[in-house]
């Protein structure tokens, strides 16, 4: 492994699957008609710094009941490092996301991490009052305002595939992790034909507008992600170009695949 990975920190380094996918969310047409994911889906990803295997993740959508009998929906993402990587940076982590069944807003987020910065994270969404409540093992801080619509990053990733992406749209929507709410802009510039592991995916090229974001986010380097253009728009593959080289993450298997 070279030594200049040793100098990038794991918190950027592993937010950038996030950070980059939810830039390709919006309000970019009509939503799909039929929604494009069901229960039971399972979306396996690949990270690698340049040539380099670094992990995988791991994103499923599960099935979920509140308490009086409501279906809602619950998303799933479990990112870890392997062993070559983890002699640098472990990573062992896992984000839930539970939302309105019309994926219009957030009702709670919970994010939890072992290593060397554990975390114990859980976002509470109160939507009369419009506010958001971050607290980490349970210590909680001033709750912050939000917009109408807002989602957490992991919802982000399926709100795309609920919209119709045409070349040359400008996307929009807010965002939070509890600590901050930003409006997220980024625009549609191609589409572009990619091979993965011999299979060809006809995609939209979506490229965030950096100026536009706040916090961590403006100090990410150069992002890009590319969405199947079918029906369902899956996030395809996603890359983030450092001074030194690139991190990318790549589809390698569905549970129809």
């Amino acid at each position: 492994m070279p030594a200049y990975l040793r100098k990038i920190p794991a918190a950027v380094v592993w937010i950038l699957f996030l950070s980059v996918i939810i830039l390709a969310s919006g309000d970019a047409g009509a939503s799909i008609k039929d929604l494009p994911f069901k229960e039971g889906e399972r979306l396996v990803y690949r990270a690698k710094w340049e040539f380099l295997s670094a992990g995988r993740v791991v994103m499923e959508v599960l099935p979920f009941k509140t308490p009086e009998g409501e279906n809602i929906y619950h998303f799933k993402m479990d990112t870890r490092t392997n062993s070559g990587m983890d002699t640098f940076y472990r990573v062992r982590e896992m984000q839930d996301s539970y939302t309105d069944k019309g994926l219009t807003r957030t009702l709670l987020y919970v994010k939890r991490s072992t290593g060397k910065h554990p975390r114990d994270i859980r976002v509470d969404f109160d939507w009369e009052h419009m506010q958001a409540t971050y607290a980490n093992f349970g210590k909680t801080e001033k709750s912050i305002s939000i917009l109408p619509g807002t989602l957490d990053p992991l919802a982000l990733i399926y709100s795309i595939r609920m919209k119709e992406l045409r070349t040359g749209a400008v996307l929009e929507l807010p965002v939070t992790d509890g600590k901050e709410c930003a409006v997220i802009r980024a625009t549609v510039t191609a589409r572009e034909t990619i091979t993965i592991d011999g299979r060809s995916y006809e995609t939209f090229v979506i490229v965030p507008e950096t100026n536009t974001l706040k916090g961590l986010l403006d100090k990410l380097p150069k992002l890009k992600i590319w969405c199947s253009v079918e029906e369902g728009h899956i996030p395809v593959k996603i890359q983030s170009r450092f001074a030194i080289g690139s991190f990318a993450f790549e589809l390698v298997s569905t549970n129809s695949t």
